[in-house]
Formats: C-alpha cells, sequence, structure tokens
C-alpha cells in the first residue's frame, strides 16, 4: 500500500482529517513570501504545511552548518486531491472530487491501526554520549551565567541508519498507541515519512482568535495510581518547572503581542497539568485578538520558532543552540498543520516524532528539554529519556 502524498490528523478522541494526493504543492528551502502567495492562490481549500525548524534561518537572518540526517524540506505546503473529515458521526469528503481509490486507501489505512506491527528491527544510537550532554548542559549554564540567555531548549537524537521500514502506516499506529497524543499526525511525502506523537500546540486561529500551548515542566508516569498522583503533585509544585513554563509563557506573549489588538493578549491557561500516556506535562494557553488581515505567514514571522522550542531571549538562544547541539533539527521542533478553506488554521509542534528517509534509509527520533541556572545536568538527561525511552522501545517490540 503506497500513496503520495497522504497527511493522517489525529486527536486521538474520535476526530481527525485525511488528506490524500496533491493537485498543487510548493516546496522550498527558503521563501516565505511564496508561501503566502500559495495560500492566497488557492483560497478556499484545505492546505496542508510543513514548516522545519531551520526556517529560522530566514526569519533571524541565522545559519545552519549542523548535520540534517532526514533533509525534510524547508517549507512544505499542498492542495490535497481529497479530504475527510472524519468524527464519531463517521467519515464525510469535505474537500475535491469523489474517488474511489481514495475510499479504498483511506478504509485500508484505518484498518491498519487493528493489524499486528512488525517490528521495526533498528537499534537507535544517540549521536552524542551522556558524558558529552552532560557537558554541554555546563556550557549551556555558562552562557545563562554570562547573561546570554534565560533559559534554552537543548536537544539530541538519536538515529537508525540503514534502517528499513517495511510500513510505515503500521509503525505509525504502533507509536499513536504509545503516544496516545492530541496533536498525531502520519504524513508521507515522496521519499519521506514522517510518524508524530506530539501532545504540543504551536499555533491555532479561530476567526479572529489565535492561541498558543506552550508545553514547560515535564514529569513520568507510573502504573501505580497513588505514586503516579504523587509524580503529578511534584510536578504541579515544582518551582523550577513552573519557572520555566513561565519564561516561555512571556515569551509567547510578547510574540502575540506583534500581531494582536491592543490590550487582546491574554493567558487564559497557566501551568495546568495534562496527563499522556507517558508523561505528565504543564501547559499554558497564551491568546489574543488578531488585527485585521493577518495572514498566516504574518503570525509565522512573528511566532517561529516556537518558544517553547528555543527558550529566552529567542535570537541569542538560537545561536547557542546552533553552537552546542550536534544534528541540523529539520522538521523536528518544527510543525506540522493545516488550513481550512476559511483561512483558519492549526499547527503542532513537531515532538515525539519519528522521522524517515526511505532513499537513505535513515530514521531519527529526537527529544530535548529545557536548561536553566536551576538545571542538574544528571536530572535533565533522564527527563530526556523518560520522553523518548517509552517511544524507541515500543517500536522494536
Amino acid at each position: 500500500m503506497k500513496a503520495s502524498p497522504i497527511a493522517y490528523f489525529n486527536s486521538n478522541d474520535g476526530t481527525g482529517m485525511f488528506a490524500y494526493g496533491e493537485t498543487a504543492s510548493i516546496q522550498l528551502s527558503r521563501g516565505i513570501d511564496q508561501v503566502q502567495a500559495f495560500i492566497d492562490e488557492h483560497e478556499g481549500n484545505y492546505l496542508i504545511g510543513c514548516v522545519s525548524y531551520d526556517v529560522k534561518n530566514e526569519i533571524f537572518d541565522l545559519q545552519s552548518t549542523n548535520k540534517d540526517a532526514v533533509n525534510f524540506p524547508s517549507l512544505l505546503f499542498w492542495k490535497p486531491s481529497v479530504v475527510y473529515s472524519i468524527s464519531e458521526k463517521g467519515i464525510h469528503q469535505v474537500q475535491g472530487q469523489r474517488l474511489k481509490e481514495a475510499e479504498v486507501y483511506l478504509a485500508a489505512f484505518l484498518d491498519k491501526e487493528q493489524e499486528k506491527c512488525t517490528p521495526l528491527g533498528s537499534a537507535f544510537k544517540a549521536t552524542i554520549s551522556k558524558d558529552e550532554y552532560l557537558e554541554k548542559i555546563k556550557k549551556i549554564q555558562a552562557q545563562i551565567q554570562y547573561g546570554n540567555s534565560y533559559e534554552v531548549n537543548f536537544c539530541q537524537t538519536f538515529t537508525a541508519e540503514n534502517c528499513q521500514i517495511e510500513d510505515a502506516e503500521q509503525l505509525y499506529f504502533k507509536l499513536n498507541s504509545i503516544t496516545k497524543a492530541p496533536f498525531s499526525v502520519y504524513l508521507s511525502w515522496n521519499e519521506f515519512n514522517v510518524l508524530c506523537g506530539s501532545p504540543e500546540r504551536y499555533i491555532q486561529k479561530k476567526g479572529d482568535q489565535l492561541i498558543s500551548q506552550p508545553i514547560k515542566g515535564t514529569a513520568p508516569r507510573h502504573t501505580n495510581v497513588e505514586k503516579d498522583e504523587q509524580l503529578k503533585t511534584k510536578l504541579k509544585n515544582s518551582q523550577k518547572e513552573r519557572a520555566e513554563n513561565t519564561m516561555i509563557v512571556d515569551l509567547v506573549r510578547n510574540d502575540l503581542a506583534r500581531l494582536a489588538k491592543k490590550n487582546s493578549v491574554e493567558v487564559p491557561e497557566f501551568c495546568t497539568i495534562y496527563s499522556f500516556e507517558t508523561v505528565h506535562q504543564l501547559i499554558s494557553t497564551v491568546s489574543c485578538e488578531l488585527k485585521e488581515k493577518t495572514t498566516f505567514t504574518d503570525c509565522l514571522k512573528a511566532t517561529f520558532p516556537m518558544g517553547s522550542m528555543t527558550g529566552a531571549p529567542k535570537l541569542r538562544t538560537m545561536e547557542i543552540i546552533e553552537e552546542l547541539e550536534d544534528f541540523q533539527r529539520g522538521l523536528y521542533a518544527g510543525s506540522i498543520g493545516y488550513i481550512a478553506p476559511n483561512g483558519d488554521f492549526d499547527f503542532n509542534v513537531v515532538i515525539r516524532s519519528l522521522l524517515y528517509n526511505q532513499t537513505l534509509k535513515t530514521a531519527s527520533l529526537s527529544v530535548g528539554g529545557a536548561i536553566t541556572i536551576q538545571s542538574n545536568p544528571e536530572e535533565e538527561y533522564e527527563e530526556c529519556l523518560v520522553k523518548i525511552q517509552r517511544i524507541m522501545n515500543g517500536l522494536n517490540e
């Protein structure tokens, strides 16, 4: 079963969206304004979009020289041939002409959730050792001590080379059974597959309202209910974790203020605990009322990359990240989403995700965490493993 492109947005609450094929597309290494022209040209249609982290280079006039293991396009937008809305009431076509092959494909795709998945059979190896990771955290804390940053989202990547994924769709459902996240996505584009189990929303527009929901603060889940509740309470009361979240909320408020009508930026939800399959997280919601005629790429230029994946202040912190990370993030720490026919949109943060290049036979899983002056390097390393280990293990079971 092979088709491209495919995009499946799975909220894990019985609702979702499935896009099949494409009638127009734009794929760029740079060119945010060209993306907006493409969006304007196809106004009134569903459009799928992918924005890689390194689009920061265009927005902030930066450079990336680290190795990119997967080479996913920096900017990719397309108009699907057919779009289906999925809900408890059923599956309804909302774009395109009826296409029998798309209906057959969708039915077979959804059936894969019930199939037994063949283990991946490839070991993921960290590109830096634990000792190297700990040393880099100390360098970050020195930068914070110098006053160059308050908080740095430092990431590491695990790669599998000579990796042959026989059925990426089946493997996606295996990953989804582990994460069961609200911003889960499966995507296929040419030689690329993205298996995304993201719990985080980057930005959503409804009418003239824009919201962002940054995650900062993590605790593991426990199978024992009482111990799980203790971990949740510890996270809720952690001054360190709440401080991390507060810094990013301030950054997001500042980003949204560039787009907002006067005095409309609000924080309706602050440091609320959300529990997912593998972790508890602290999530805040920042909202604003958009100025008239604000475009999608206006929002992108003002808010990307999302503060939860950079730290603060954004520009200098991204420079520190580039100096100390040993890989180019690509689509990881970027965003996948869709623009609706009425101009509303919803985009996630690409985390807890497997990125795969069929041609290179390379897969990557990346993970990061917020580093502050209070961070304990050993604990930060363990937090990364909490976020990613169950996924790595689960895909090979």
